[in-house]
């Protein structure tokens, strides 16, 4: 499953989410505005900005990047 952190009134979050959904492609949102929990692992991890996408595979990156994204489309 992928996994997306995002947070409130971030445009690349949203884009992330409107291509994920337009190709169904499932995945869970966390929102670290409402679920802050989350922040510490994410900047332990070296993450800075959302949104943050964690693959299946494990592989994660940060920011909008369709390149890596067509990969999870059918």
């Amino acid at each position: 499953m992928v996994t997306v952190f995002s947070k409130n009134n971030c445009v690349q979050c949203k884009m992330t989410k409107r291509f994920l959904e337009q190709h169904n492609v499932n995945f869970i949102e966390h929102n670290i505005d409402e679920q802050p929990e989350y922040i510490n692992s994410l900047k332990a991890e070296g993450f800075k900005a959302t949104p943050v996408v964690k693959l299946p595979d494990g592989v994660a990156f940060t920011g909008f990047r369709p390149d890596m994204l067509k990969k999870l489309a059918f």
